[in-house]
């Protein structure tokens, strides 16, 4: 995956780079990749980089070059670096004030910013006056390199290292541990420091291994650092790679549709019972926390009280569809998803009539969509489509627009080219139940008579 890709790069983003391990190899890998694929890049720095990373801008100019030269230069290169003055083998950057200037007097699509400044360490954290954050940024990346994993928590290896110690108390010299780098990320006064509130924040482990102990423990890291909200995502991989990101964990929820009125079954379906005590509801949301998704909302309507009473002590959240009488499965769908809190980036639709769901399915649907840049999902039983599907945040505004008299489908077939199917073992994902029939065909799949 490109790092476009996986960090959602859009026209008009202003984006800084901030943190350790890796920026301007990452800045500069970014703006080759948004030039091939014909955007207008400009870059510049809050701070100062190597005198040497010149080299790798295929153009550089100072804020004296009129708008019309440096649209000149992107004309030619597509991608220009801007800077203020070199000294000291230090190239500088102009004045943050200039950057608002900037943005609106050169036709560039983009503007990728270095605000941050490590000395070359792995893992940082920052001094009061740091980072540089540009106000007018959109996205903030954050960086940290898995190389610190084999590095001494000192200030010889790690910068500003006794912030990190008196924040937290370890101890001096001891190796940088995963679980470290996680909190370091997601904490207000280190990682998040200076980020201004309503900017959205994604971290990335640079030198991230592409397989084995390294990945895991790249992932464990990305777990625990997602448990800070204001984080829309955590990508793995290497600057320098061909394809630079292997993986992107990015918070997920699950929508439960448990609204139905069940007028062919002739009594609340969710309310079944299921296995080992529970309902069929219970049971779907235990494969749910089984399979660690993140937010879990059940979207009730008949028999709503009867529902929370069941579900509500496990945790997740549950909203009441006062139109599920006449709206069906798409007012319930509206409903879960605007319950989502704001830095969930995808959803599970999950049927509450579906009781042989399995944690391995939406386990394999949640690794698809680490793994690849598709925002729809759905799991595949010999070439028929089944549920849960998981679909993105960018277009749940594609269901909310959706007639009353339409469904979720319509919206899904719409998209039908961007669908990226993921080959599943068990038909499980076919079946719900509609029917006492199918009631009792499902119990005797899951062989439970």
């Amino acid at each position: 995956m490109k790092l476009h890709e996986a960090f959602y790069v859009t026209p008009g983003d202003v984006v800084a780079f901030i943190g350790a391990g890796g920026k301007t190899s990452t800045l500069v890998t970014m703006a080759y990749e948004l030039v091939e694929a014909g955007w207008r890049v400009l870059a510049t720095t809050t701070t100062g980089i190597k005198a040497e990373q010149l080299e790798l801008m295929p153009n550089a100019l100072t804020p004296n070059a009129e708008s019309t030269e440096i649209s000149e230069a992107l004309n030619k290169s597509g991608f220009v670096f801007l800077y203020d003055s070199i000294q000291n083998d230090t190239v500088y950057g102009p004045n943050p004030e200039w950057i608002r200037q900037l943005i609106d007097s050169v036709d560039s699509d983009v503007l990728l910013v270095e605000a941050d400044v490590s000395n070359g360490m792995p893992l940082k954290a920052p001094y009061p006056d740091e980072p540089m954050i540009p106000p007018e940024t959109s996205l903030v990346i954050m960086l940290a390199s898995l190389k610190a994993l084999s590095t001494p928590l000192d200030d010889e290896y790690i910068y500003n290292a006794s912030a990190i110690i008196d924040r937290y108390g370890f101890k001096r010299g001891n190796t940088i541990k995963s679980p470290w780098i996680a909190q370091i990320l997601r904490d207000e006064t280190l990682g998040l420091h200076n980020v201004p509130k309503s900017t959205r924040v994604m971290a990335f482990l640079n030198q991230t291994p592409s397989k084995g102990y390294g990945r895991a423990r790249a992932r464990m890291i990305a777990r625990l650092a997602l448990r800070k909200s204001r984080l829309h995502g955590v990508a793995m991989g290497a600057a320098r790679a061909t394809d630079p990101i292997y993986e992107v964990r990015r918070p997920v929820g699950a929508v439960v549709l448990a609204a139905g009125m069940s007028s062919r079954m002739g009594e609340p379906k969710v309310l079944l019972p299921w296995a080992r005590g529970k309902t069929i509801i219970e049971h779907i949301i235990e494969q749910l926390i089984n399979a660690r998704v993140e937010h879990i909302v059940v979207v009730t309507g008949h028999m709503a009280k009867e529902v929370k009473a069941l579900v509500k002590p496990m945790g997740v959240s549950v909203v009441y569809n006062r139109s599920y009488r006449r709206g069906e499965m798409l007012s319930s769908l509206k409903v879960g998803l605007r319950a989502m809190p704001e830095h969930i980036a995808a959803s599970l639709i999950v049927l509450g009539d579906q009781p042989r769901i399995q944690p391995k399915v939406i386990y394999r649907l949640l690794t698809a969509y680490s793994e690849d840049a598709s925002e729809i999902l759905a799991p595949s039983f010999e070439m028929r489509r089944g549920h849960p599907i998981l679909l993105g945040r960018r277009f749940w505004k594609d269901i909310y627009n959706l007639p009353r008299t339409g469904s979720p489908r319509d919206m899904i077939d719409n998209h039908a080219e961007r669908i990226h199917y993921v080959n599943v073992d068990t038909d499980s994902v076919l079946h719900d139940v509609d029917t006492p029939e199918d009631y009792t065909e499902e119990r005797w799949r899951a062989g439970l008579t």
